[in-house]
């Protein structure tokens, strides 16, 4: 009889331990993408499908293809389905305040995800890069490149930002800034086209085309017997776009060297091109690293334990100061693309050299 109490209790215990198993294994977070147009995104939506699903997550991954409406309603949708948990890299960083008070009526926790969310008190926690050293990195290696502390100069430069809609893009455009203006100021840069600050540099949606239209109406009006010696990009979809526009006036000949052109995300077409030594930098962001920081943000929000954050100061979104976690970018050029792209695991050597 005490045998068959023990084997009974035994088999509830297991029944009750599968089943606050399958409970943990029944959360589902959704991860809102804002576009497949970037190898980028497409990483960073893989990645962070496999460190929840490591995790022992599911998960309902979307693309909204840049349309903002299609963001919001795949969020929509995900909150109706029930999701515990939603990863937003937003399209529009200030568009997702009545959805976002949906989710925050559900008691549905929010991840920013590389972008901030503004406008909204319901966002928990920002997981990123240090966005301001981006700039500070691309505009460096401009200071180095041509021999700036040096005293050298004067060089012409144009400089090129990214969304208006972007939170990220103003933190590229004044981390680039904090390393240029002095050399500015004092005339050892020269923007030929008077063209500064975001109002007048930014690119929508950072569309590559965009930044090649601009580029060609530079060069035309302000080069035409000048040489530009600089481009500050701030990612890399802008740069090819850039290099289009200068090697179709000549630039990247024996007659005409090509300017420095900073960029950034690594993206196969830009490490490409600076091997051919069209494009000059870009700036490496670990996916897998940032998708992993935010799957422990998610996994320690819904266990109710403390999340990783290293920052409560820089990131307000309007409403709040959102803890963060800010992750270290990386200087590529041709000299290290393959000890820190591909031993690293990030690609394959296949990928950039075939």
């Amino acid at each position: 009889m005490k045998f068959r109490r023990f084997t009974v209790l035994l088999a509830a215990v297991m029944v009750a331990s599968l089943m606050l198993t399958t409970a943990q294994a029944a959360k589902k977070v959704g991860i809102a993408m804002p576009t497949k147009s970037s190898q980028r995104w497409i990483d960073d939506g893989n990645n962070m499908v496999k460190s929840l699903e490591d995790l022992g997550y599911e998960t309902d991954l979307q693309y909204a293809e840049d349309v903002i409406e299609n963001q919001l309603s795949q969020i929509e949708n995900m909150i109706l389905k029930g999701v515990d948990l939603l990863v937003i890299a937003s399209i529009d960083g200030t568009t997702l305040s009545n959805v976002l008070q949906q989710a925050a009526d559900m008691k549905i926790p929010v991840i920013a995800y590389d972008r901030l969310i503004k406008q909204s008190p319901n966002v928990d926690l920002y997981a990123t890069f240090d966005n301001f050293q981006v700039g500070v990195l691309q505009a460096s290696y401009i200071e180095k490149a041509l021999g700036l502390k040096e005293g050298k100069g004067p060089f012409n430069i144009e400089l090129f930002g990214g969304s208006p809609d972007d939170n990220n893009a103003y933190f590229f455009y004044n981390g680039a800034m904090s390393i240029l203006q002095p050399y500015i100021d004092g005339g050892k840069l020269v923007i030929r086209s008077g063209q500064t600050g975001m109002d007048k540099v930014s690119t929508l949606r950072w569309d590559g085309a965009v930044a090649q239209a601009r580029m060609d109406n530079l060069l035309s009006a302000f080069y035409s017997t000048e040489r530009v010696d600089a481009v500050l990009s701030p990612y890399d979809g802008l740069s090819i776009g850039i290099l289009s526009s200068l090697k179709g006036v000549g630039y990247g000949t024996a007659d005409l060297a090509m300017p420095v052109v900073t960029g950034q995300d690594a993206e196969i077409p830009s490490i490409k091109s600076i091997i051919a030594g069209e494009q000059t930098q870009t700036v490496f962001k670990d996916t897998r690293e940032l998708a992993q920081i935010a799957a422990k943000m998610a996994d320690a929000l819904l266990k109710g334990e403390q999340p990783p954050i290293n920052d409560t100061k820089t990131y307000d979104n309007g409403f709040k100061v959102v803890p963060s976690y800010l992750l270290v970018p990386k200087n590529v050029d041709k000299s290290n693309w393959e000890a820190i792209l591909v031993d690293s695991g990030y690609y394959t050597k296949d990928q950039i050299v075939q």
